[in-house]
């Protein structure tokens, strides 16, 4: 766990530049001990083997005085070269990290306190370079993290991950990945909806295949805590992005990820996840991946394992319930169904089961912002109308026949079409009232 753990190009050419950067620590530090000064100027910018040897026999010494200083100085070009040397410290030596941790016996505002105030800079580097810190120590705690010590990172991943800036998302996704294999921390995120919200984003706009990969990761890792698992789809909708990523994969990696997560899915909630996944052909994309070659035995194993699931909970799905499942969703599509007098005929009239559940979701429907959503939903109203007796009535009890009446004018046209025939069939049909 060293500050490899978090890699990225900017921080890494920024650090060699600042390690050769002189930096005058007789001003900086004019309020400290004599002591100090000659203890830091010892491994500024010295050989690494020299620093090492030091460090070998002074490692708790040098931790504790860099999170000292640290923790009294401003200035924004000390706190760069102070992170530097406590990632340098830190790097390929996760014996060290104890070091570090430890120096909270001698200050309780040390290690965190320092480094969480650091994340307030302007100064991007200090920003980047503290987090990558941050994640080293906090993901090898023993113990379950501290409210405070957990939380302002958080928020400020939140912020990174819904950022602009390409090394402020990389960093960021790089600390969730390594968090979030602490349950804690998986609970906590999960607790910051931005978090997840900017993950999301970033995959809907076709980063790199490494990037890809790492995005999907923290999905996975989420969906292990069935409450994630049984909300995530609800709320981000993951399910059909998950396959339109995987659809396009050159990378076994991420093709590897996307079924994992899908097999959490299915066994942590499958009641919230299969409609889902039944709308979005999942069980078609699994069998479509057989037609693949894949080096990657657990590939294979999870796609059998997903086929086989899929088909064990969902061993009786007729048309109906593929209907009921796609209203679940809010993903309705020109699927056969909704232009079938046959399926209209024999089910408009289960729309009225359980105090008209599934036709309150339809109804709902009729405010999403997606045309396509917004045209089949009026168009199965209409259908609903012309084949179930009290269907006008019902319609406008609930609302729906003046919000169709406002869907007329919509932009689009074909929500505008589909509109106006169900409006006829609402003003034309006979009232049964009951």
């Amino acid at each position: 766990m060293s500050a490899s753990l978090v890699s990225n190009a900017y921080l890494d050419e920024n650090s060699a530049k600042i390690r050769s950067k002189p930096v005058p620590w007789e001003v900086r530090t004019s309020s400290l001990l004599t002591s100090s000064l000659h203890s830091v100027k010892k491994v500024d910018r010295q050989p690494r083997a020299k620093t090492e040897s030091i460090l070998v026999s002074d490692g708790q010494i040098y931790a504790v005085l860099y999170l000292r200083l640290l923790k009294k100085l401003q200035r924004v070009d000390t706190m760069q070269c102070l992170l530097v040397l406590i990632a340098d410290a830190l790097l390929d030596h996760d014996e060290r990290i104890p070091l570090f941790t430890r120096a909270a016996q001698s200050d309780p505002d040390l290690p965190y306190l320092p480094l969480l105030r650091t994340l307030d800079a302007q100064d991007e580097f200090v920003q980047l370079k503290s987090a990558q810190i941050l994640t080293i120590l906090l993901s090898s705690e023993s113990t379950p993290l501290q409210h405070q010590h957990l939380q302002p990172f958080l928020r400020l991943l939140a912020s990174l991950v819904q950022g602009q800036s390409p090394n402020k998302r990389d960093v960021a996704v790089q600390c969730l990945e390594a968090l979030l294999a602490r349950p804690d921390c998986r609970k906590a995120v999960w607790a910051i909806p931005g978090i997840i919200a900017g993950l999301v984003d970033i995959l809907r706009h076709r980063p790199t295949p490494q990037m890809s990969y790492q995005v999907i990761f923290c999905l996975w890792l989420l969906t292990f805590e069935q409450d994630v698992a049984a909300q995530i789809n609800k709320k981000f909708d993951i399910v059909p992005l998950l396959i339109s990523v995987a659809q396009v994969a050159a990378k076994e990696k991420v093709i590897r990820v996307i079924v994992a997560t899908f097999r959490n899915l299915i066994t942590k909630a499958p009641s919230a996840n299969l409609p889902a996944m039944l709308v979005a052909h999942l069980l078609s994309f699994s069998k479509n991946l057989s037609a693949r070659k894949f080096s990657d035995e657990d590939i294979l194993e999870d796609r059998r394992n997903e086929t086989w699931l899929f088909g064990l909970l969902m061993p009786t799905q007729g048309t109906y319930d593929e209907y009921v499942s796609e209203l679940a969703s809010g993903h309705l599509s020109w699927t056969p169904v909704h232009e079938s007098d046959d399926f209209w005929r024999e089910n408009a009239s289960k729309l009225n089961e359980k105090d008209y559940e599934q036709l309150k979701i339809l109804v709902r429907l009729l405010n999403t912002e997606d045309p396509l959503v917004l045209a089949v939903a009026v168009h199965d109203l209409g259908r609903y109308v012309k084949h179930c007796e009290r269907g006008k009535k019902v319609i406008t009890d609930l609302g729906a026949k003046a919000r169709a009446m406002e869907l007329m004018t919509h932009p689009n046209s074909d929500v505008r079409y589909h509109a106006l025939v169900s409006v006829q069939q609402l003003v034309s049909h006979p009232w049964i009232t009951v």
